[in-house]
C-alpha cells in the first residue's frame, strides 16, 4: 500500500491544522488551547469516545470499528512545545514570545489528527484504536502521568505505538530499531561549598572554581575509564555558575547537567561514579560537595516482535528499501519510554527532511511528511486490527 490517496487530498487541511498550532505553542501540561482544538476535532470527526484530562491534559479518542469486538491499540503523539524563541521568520510563526514548537509535535499532533478523521471514515478494521494526544514530553514525563492515570487498562490497550520525525532523514523513510532506541535520561546537580575571600589572597580560601573545574573534567572518566567501551553513556555538563565580581573568590559553585544510557545497570553505575568522584574531590580539597541526582525517564525499549510488525507496516507505505530497521540508538530521551514499560509497542521515526535539528530555534516541521506519516498510522492499525 502506497500513501494514501485521501491522505495525499488531506494534506493541505493537515498542514493548517500544524500551523495553527504552532502559531499557539503551549508548554509541558499547560497544554490547554491545544488540548481543546484536538478535542473538538475528534468530537467533529465523530469519535465514539473522547476521554479529556488525562494525566493532567491529555485527551484520548477512542475509534471503534466495524466490528466493534476485538482488540484496542493505542496510537500516540505529543502535544507540548518548548521555551524557545523562534528565528524560522515563517507567516505562521509562533506568536507567543519565548516559546516554539522546535521538535515537531505540531506536526505528530496533527498527523495523527488526520489518521483519527480517516479511521472515524472508514472503520475498516476489527476491535478499537485509541488515539492518545500527551503533554508535557519535553521533561515533564507527561507520558507517565497518563499511565499512572490508568490509561492502559481503562481502555484496555493490548499494545501502544509512538512517532518521531527525524530531520537528516529523507521525507518518505522510516527508522527503527529492535530493543533500546533511545536513551534512560537523568539529571544532576552539584552544588560545591568552599571558602570565600579575596581574589588576591587565595591562599585563605577554598576556592570552589577551582574544585569545579576539577570535577567537569573529573566527571567525564565516567564514560571513558569507568563504562566498558562498547556501552552507550554520556555525561554532558551544561551549566557552571559561580561568583559575581572580578575581585571576589565566592563561597560556592555549582553545576547541573545530563546523564544519558541504555541500560538500567550502566544508569545505575554512572550515579554510584558521580557521587563517589564528588566524595573524593570534597575530602582532596577540604570541601563540602552536594548531589542532587534525579533519575528521568527509562530507556525507550522497542519489543522485538512489535518492531518488526511496525518496521513491515512502514515498508508497505514507504517500499522496504525506505526503511532502516537496525538503525544506532538516539542518545536523547522520550517518556513514551513509559507507554513501552507498560504494554508491548514500537516507536518509529520519520523523515523530516534536510531541516534544521530538533530544539533549534529555525526547526521546523515539514508538511511534506503528514500523508507519509497518516498513511503509516492508518496502515499500522488497519493491519493491527485486520476484519
Amino acid at each position: 500500500m502506497p500513501i494514501l490517496n485521501r491522505a495525499a487530498e488531506m494534506q493541505d487541511e493537515v498542514a493548517g491544522w500544524r500551523r495553527h498550532l504552532h502559531q499557539t505553542p503551549e508548554l509541558n501540561f499547560d497544554v490547554f488551547k491545544t488540548a481543546a482544538f484536538v478535542t473538538e476535532k475528534l468530537k467533529e470527526f465523530g469519535c465514539d469516545d473522547v476521554v479529556t484530562g488525562l494525566g493532567k491534559t491529555g485527551v484520548v479518542g477512542i475509534i471503534h470499528g466495524r466490528k466493534g469486538e476485538g482488540a484496542t491499540i493505542g496510537l500516540r503523539a505529543d502535544m507540548d512545545a518548548l521555551p524557545i524563541n523562534e528565528i524560522t521568520g515563517k507567516p505562521y510563526a509562533s506568536t507567543v514570545p519565548g516559546k516554539m514548537h522546535a521538535c515537531g509535535h505540531d506536526g505528530h499532533t496533527a498527523m495523527l489528527l488526520g489518521a483519527a478523521k480517516y479511521l472515524t471514515e472508514t472503520r475498516n478494521f476489527a476491535g478499537s484504536v485509541a488515539v492518545i494526544f500527551q503533554p508535557a514530553e519535553e521533561g515533564g514525563g507527561g507520558g507517565n502521568e497518563m499511565v499512572k492515570d490508568g490509561m492502559m487498562d481503562r481502555f484496555d490497550i493490548s499494545r501502544v505505538f509512538g512517532m518521531h520525525n527525524m530531520p537528516g532523514l529523507p521525507v518518505g523513510q522510516f527508522a527503527i530499531r529492535p530493543g533500546p532506541i533511545m536513551a534512560a535520561t537523568a539529571e544532576f546537580t552539584i552544588t560545591v561549598k568552599g571558602r570565600g575571600g579575596h581574589a588576591a589572597m587565595p591562599h585563605g580560601t577554598i576556592d570552589p572554581i577551582v574544585i569545579t573545574s576539577q570535577l567537569v573534567g573529573a566527571l567525564q572518566t565516567v564514560a571513558s575509564r569507568s563504562t566498558d567501551p562498547v556501552e552507550a553513556v554520556v555525561v554532558s555538563v551544561t551549566k557552571f555558575h559561580a561568583g559575581d565580581a572580578y575581585n571576589v573568590i565566592p563561597e560556592t559553585a555549582e553545576i547541573a547537567g545530563t546523564v544519558r544510557t541504555l541500560k538500567k545497570e550502566i544508569a545505575k553505575k554512572s550515579e554510584e561514579r558521580i557521587r563517589a568522584i564528588c566524595d573524593g574531590i570534597a575530602t582532596a580539597f577540604g570541601a563540602t560537595i552536594t548531589v542532587d541526582y534525579d533519575a528521568n525517564y527509562p530507556v525507550t525499549f522497542n519489543n522485538p516482535e512489535e518492531t518488526v510488525f511496525a518496521s513491515d507496516v512502514a515498508a508497505s507505505v514507504a517500499g522496504d528499501t525506505q526503511v532502516h530497521r537496525a538503525i544506532q540508538p538516539v542518545m536523547g530521551g522520550e517518556d513514551f519510554s513509559y507507554m513501552l514499560e507498560a504494554r508491548p509497542g514500537a516507536f518509529i521515526f520519520i523523515g523530516n527532511g534536510e531541516t534544521a535539528g530538533l530544539h533549534h530555534p529555525a526547526y521546523d516541521f515539514n508538511d511534506e511528511v503528514i500523508p507519509h506519516g497518516m498513511s503509516y498510522w492508518v496502515k499500522l492499525a488497519e493491519t493491527a486490527l485486520a476484519a
